[in-house]
């Protein structure tokens, strides 16, 4: 293997919340500059209305958060095995499928890194979760084919896929002196994913090292979920989540899921949705709570509460709380979410977390005490409530963390250089 000279392939990691693009080049950075000078691109769609193109990464959110008349779509990789994915969307005027919308993004991804390369790239190692599907072997298998569908219509000739914490664990083994029985934890933004993998500085750049991968294991559990359960607990409550109709039965909660899980935000917008909801507020006993939901609907305001519900999550790994000023919806309205109260909303979460990574030490046959390392990556895994679940599982273990959203790339661009030359 020559490694004077740049590789022939890359590797793309499509991500949840954001993506990358590893190239190994000699004497360079192994992830491509996607944005300006940042290795990262959001894994985000805005199609303006206005000017009749769709724009990606911060870009979109830059727009959309502008007020540019528009859709905004994130989230994307969580449409791989999920129903939507063989459905279409209103976008532009026209029907367009799900699949194509990942094409886009994609595509992006792609004339990115070629335009920073000056060339073409007809080979690619793409990163996959463990899991796209829990419990699900053929809507698994529909995922990954649609992304090689994908891909291949893009001008790749050559797709292949590695687990996307295996690839954080070769990213890892480039910085070690020594031997060491790992436990990859990669917390994304859709799945949690592991991988229990002995590495070393002289196997680093073997082709086959399927004796050396002890186990992997995942479950369909991350950041947007945790998103998710803070918004529930901790804002849709002044939105008439959990809240009773005259006759005291509950009101029903499909409007306030959809409203908190970032692929299926804009189906809340829906003419249907909204008729539905209007005829159920002469129900409603909390009456200001339904308004405000109703509000924050008219002004199609679901992806910017979101997104202050993703940046208290990210605060809350810092700092003990956070307020939310929800003034856009009412004048004064605030809700103060602090640490505690997240951890209680995602503890159940953090069992199954846990619970996988159990499973995958059985499947080894390997027990607590012979871990050496806990490597942790992806956008979530700094979450306190996290990291303490696992050190309770491995109090033994060192950890180690690499770059939060580019180990799984650079770890892709290594496993492309093995397989492509």
């Amino acid at each position: 293997m020559n490694n004077a000279l740049p590789a022939r392939a890359c590797g793309i990691d499509f991500g949840t919340s954001n993506s990358t693009v590893g190239w190994l080049r000699p004497g360079l950075e192994s992830l491509i500059a996607l944005e300006d000078d940042k290795i990262t691109l959001p894994s985000v769609v805005f199609f303006n209305f206005e000017e009749r193109r769709p724009v990606y990464g911060r870009l979109a959110l830059h727009e959309y958060l502008e007020g540019y008349e528009g859709r905004l779509m994130r989230s994307l990789k969580s449409l791989l095995g999920s129903k939507l994915l063989k459905s279409e969307t209103a976008v532009l005027g026209s029907a367009l499928p799900f699949k194509d919308i990942l094409g886009f993004f994609i595509g992006e991804l792609k004339n990115r890194a070629e335009a920073v390369a000056e060339r073409a790239f007809e080979e690619v190692v793409l990163g996959r979760p463990v899991f796209f599907v829990d419990d699900d072997e053929k809507a698994d298998q529909e995922a990954e084919d649609t992304l090689v569908a994908v891909a291949k219509k893009l001008g790749f000739k050559d797709v292949s896929f590695q687990y996307e914490p295996i690839a954080a664990a070769f990213d890892y083994e480039s910085t070690l002196e020594r031997e060491e029985l790992v436990l990859i934890v990669d917390i994304g933004g859709g799945t949690s994913d592991f991988s229990l993998i002995r590495l070393a500085p002289e196997r680093h750049m073997l082709a086959e090292r399927h004796e050396d991968i002890l186990a992997t294991g995942g479950v369909h559990i991350g950041g947007t979920d945790f998103d998710k359960q803070l918004s529930l607990s901790g804002v849709m409550p002044l939105f008439g989540y959990g809240s009773r109709m005259k006759n005291q039965a509950y009101m029903p909660t499909s409007h306030h899921l959809n409203l908190v899980t970032w692929h299926t935000i804009n189906a809340v917008y829906s003419q249907q949705a909204q008729t539905a909801l209007r005829n159920m507020r002469y129900d409603a006993l909390d009456t200001p709570g339904f308004d405000r939901f109703f509000k924050l609907i008219e002004q199609r305001a679901g992806h910017w509460l979101a997104m202050q519900i993703e940046q208290t999550k990210i605060e809350l790994t810092e700092v003990e709380r956070r307020t939310v000023l929800l003034d856009r919806i009412e004048p004064g309205l605030a809700v103060e979410l602090d640490r505690a109260g997240f951890d209680e909303s995602i503890a159940s979460l953090l069992e199954r977390i846990s619970g996988s990574v159990t499973q995958l030490l059985g499947a080894a046959n390997v027990s607590a005490e012979q871990i050496d390392t806990v490597f942790f990556t992806g956008g979530s895994s700094g979450i306190p409530a996290l990291r303490q679940s696992i050190n309770m599982l491995l109090p033994n273990a060192r950890h180690a963390e690499g770059n939060t959203f580019g180990s799984i790339g650079s770890g892709l661009a290594i496993e492309a250089k093995k397989r492509y030359g």
